[in-house]
């Protein structure tokens, strides 16, 4: 039960939406693949990441596509 109440009221901290997600994530990526603490330059990103399983995909994707790269 608490798991879907803690879904329903969200992170309890600062979230982007999607769409500020989807602006900043090639950027937030950039600066985590170059060991920078990424949650600091873009407050919000990694509570919506821990919560939107498709923006979460995008970011793990473009992980694996720079890191091949």
């Amino acid at each position: 039960m608490t798991d879907r109440l803690d879904s329903l009221l969200g992170p309890g901290r600062p979230e982007l939406s999607c769409d500020e997600c989807f602006e900043q994530l090639d950027r937030y990526v950039e600066i985590e693949l170059a060991g920078r603490d990424a949650d600091a330059a873009i407050p919000g990103m990694l509570a919506h990441l821990e919560g939107c399983p498709a923006c979460r995909e995008d970011h793990d994707s473009l992980v694996a596509l720079l890191q091949a790269g």
